[in-house]
């Protein structure tokens, strides 16, 4: 059985997206290698043991392919990645609080209830929680 063990997020800061991914939407940090010369591998991954095999890449947004993928994902108002969540409502409310800004409210949409929120560091990023 082949699976997903991890992806990358195109960030414009790796440090800065490493605190936001784990000190406001709650994500552990699974590896934090410095690299040398100011480049850093950081992986963060669900907290509380959840999808322990899967990992987040914050991967350095800059270069030919990543900078032109990050800007037209943004200006065309997607999401580059979905995170699942039981209570979208509560969510919504916790991130506000923190002072996270969300380019949507949540709303339903079909089976599923999303919300958008903007990570800080070049990317908008969707939650959604199923209706079920």
């Amino acid at each position: 059985m082949i699976k997903v063990a991890m992806t990358s997020v195109y960030v414009d800061d790796v440090a800065k997206a490493h605190a936001f991914y784990t000190e406001v939407l709650g994500f552990e940090t699974r590896i934090h290698m410095d690299l040398g010369g100011g480049t850093l591998f950081v992986t963060v991954g669900a907290s509380e043991g959840a999808q322990p095999d899967l990992q987040l890449l914050l991967e350095p947004g800059q270069g030919p392919i990543a900078e032109p993928y990050r800007t037209a994902l943004r200006e065309a108002g997607l999401p580059c990645i979905v995170f699942s969540v039981d209570d979208i409502q509560a969510e919504y409310e916790r991130l506000r609080g923190l002072g996270v800004r969300f380019t949507q409210e949540p709303q339903e949409q079909g089976l599923v209830i999303t919300a958008v929120l903007d990570d800080t560091v070049g990317n908008l990023v969707q939650l959604a929680q199923s209706k079920d």
